[in-house]
């Protein structure tokens, strides 16, 4: 039996366009047509985003801290920390030294009477702006080690861009989950595609499914220093 052999499959911009509009018996004709539908999965983007379903994109960092200073603007890129440690004796083998730190609400930050106390850095209380993150650590880092926060965060999903020739970013497996969404919003959007919103609303709804457990069973939402625990 001949067969391929790669593994290779994925669809571009205009290809995931496309196959959205014709499950929402629509045709993709116009430039507006495009524009449209990029606007959508932009957006349909953020609402995975928000729902946490974009654990492909964890990452590692780290952030040098400053005696005396406890608040740390991170990359653009970052959208949610996930774990996060202080690190002492970065990068000396027998050394080097990483103590989990526990996030805190903002409540339990403004409620510790002293932000300014110098020890070694145990808590830490995220503030998300609206193109950063930035970090409060407490105590505030002191003279007596050389610290590093280090974390792993889930990177926010790039745009869909200009370009039709484009691939999304996300893999593959979360193609037909991406397709299925679109086709609903596109028949929110068509009135004479309304009278399959229902169903396109149920397989998507279904392939979300499909994909959340997926990721979320295979990456669990637990990771330390040492890597992922499954």
């Amino acid at each position: 039996m001949a067969t391929s052999g790669t593994f290779s499959f994925n669809l571009d911009l205009a290809d995931s366009m496309e196959e959205a509009f014709e499950r929402a018996g629509l045709e993709l004709r116009s430039g507006y047509d495009y524009k449209t539908a990029r606007r959508s999965l932009n957006l349909m983007m953020l609402e995975w985003q928000n729902r946490g379903l974009n654990l492909w994109s964890v990452d590692f960092a780290t952030q040098a801290l400053t005696a005396g200073t406890n608040q740390y603007t991170l990359d653009g890129k970052v959208l949610d920390i996930i774990e996060a440690f202080v690190r002492t004796n970065a990068g000396e083998v027998n050394q080097q030294f990483d103590q989990s730190m526990t996030r805190i609400s903002v409540s339990q930050y403004s409620n510790l009477s002293n932000k300014l106390t110098q020890s070694k850095p145990l808590q830490y209380y995220v503030e998300r702006n609206v193109d950063s993150i930035t970090i409060n650590v407490w105590p505030t880092p002191d003279d007596q080690e050389t610290y590093q926060f280090g974390y792993y965060y889930m990177e926010r999903v790039e745009d869909a861009g200009n370009s039709a020739a484009n691939n999304i970013d996300v893999p593959a497996r979360f193609l037909p989950c991406l397709v299925s969404g679109l086709a609903y919003q596109l028949s929110m959007k068509y009135p004479s595609a309304g009278a399959r919103a229902q169903a396109l609303k149920a397989d998507y709804e279904e392939q979300w499914t499909l994909a959340s457990d997926s990721d979320r069973n295979k990456a669990s939402l637990y990771v330390s220093p040492g890597g992922y625990s499954f």
